[in-house]
């Protein structure tokens, strides 16, 4: 599937942003590169891992990113244009519930665990629910310029771990340089995620990834933009609806908890999921939307869950 003769194997991979780590491959602008990624884990969870798994994960290992990869010519002040020409998952992927991350980790202390196969288009979770796969690069990012190694789980100004589903397969993403040569690295592939990934996990998967890279100096942006030219909306999720949940309230994030807390009450009421499997479907599955922020003092949040999921019922 590789477009590109540039490439980077499974285990060039780093731990942590640094602009003092040496490049593992140096590319000139518009160079075209395959990457093979890693899953989330490091390898560490896949076929015949369980909840127990999850609990011994060493997440010193986690989150792995490929590269850093120098672009020649790439300076402080310019921007480098990032296209994703193409994103093909490996055969098996993960969900997971870790303790202590996610939007409600104080309700789901215990390790939970789903792996799915991916050899078509759409993946089982469970009898009569499938989920349509759409991959794309959760972590596509840049150097800061600040000395140190910096975690790669929060996204920075210069990308990173932006978790953004719409970043697949023709799509442009701009990220502002920070260092000579920006230094970019790209990993976490997900092979399908909602808006949010609420549990911390989306569908977990080593991919091969292919990209285009280039210096721009025409543009000047503070933070990362990006260009998506293919529908947002699947056509079945258009024809099958959505059920919406909502959360209410003067604050953003307690109202984004209300919203995914009544998607799971209902995916425990009408689909007999259990709270932990409802939860995970709202990671890798269903989408947040700030429905406005205007009519003060309280916001609205909505949880929108495809009803395309349940066609097989």
């Amino acid at each position: 599937m590789g477009t590109g003769s540039l490439h980077l194997a499974r285990a060039d991979v780093h731990h942590g942003w640094d602009r003092d780590r040496p490049p593992l491959l140096t590319v000139a602008s518009g160079a075209e590169l395959t990457v093979e990624t890693q899953d989330a884990s490091g390898g560490q969870l896949g076929p015949g891992s369980t909840s127990a798994s999850v609990a011994e994960l060493d997440l010193e290992r986690a989150n792995p990113v490929n590269g850093p990869v120098f672009v020649t010519g790439a300076r402080p002040g310019d921007v480098l244009q990032v296209e994703i020409l193409a994103v093909e998952p490996g055969r098996h992927g993960w969900t997971a519930l870790i303790p202590g991350f996610g939007l409600l980790a104080d309700e789901f202390p215990d390790p939970w665990l789903h792996v799915w196969e991916l050899d078509g288009g759409e993946a089982v979770f469970a009898d009569g629910i499938t989920v349509p796969l759409a991959p794309f690069c959760g972590v596509l990012g840049v150097a800061p310029a600040e000395a140190g190694t910096h975690s790669v789980l929060p996204p920075r100004r210069v990308g990173g771990n932006l978790d953004t589903r719409q970043l697949g397969p023709g799509s442009t993403l701009y990220l502002p340089i920070e260092v000579e040569g920006a230094l970019f690295g790209v990993g976490d592939t997900h092979a399908a995620q909602g808006d949010g990934e609420v549990c911390g996990t989306a569908i977990e998967a080593s991919m091969t990834v292919s990209l285009r890279l280039s210096v721009r100096r025409d543009l000047a942006i503070d933070t990362p933009e990006f260009d998506v030219t293919r529908p947002l909306e699947r056509p079945t999720a258009a024809a099958a609806g959505y059920h919406a949940t909502t959360g209410i309230g003067p604050d953003l994030m307690a109202a984004t908890r209300q919203s995914v807390e009544r998607m799971i009450a209902y995916l425990e009421r009408r689909h007999r999921l259990s709270p932990e499997a409802a939860y995970a479907l709202c990671s890798v599955a269903v989408d947040l939307r700030i429905s406005e922020v205007v009519d003060a003092p309280n916001w609205v949040v909505s949880a929108f869950l495809p009803q395309d999921l349940f066609l097989a019922t």
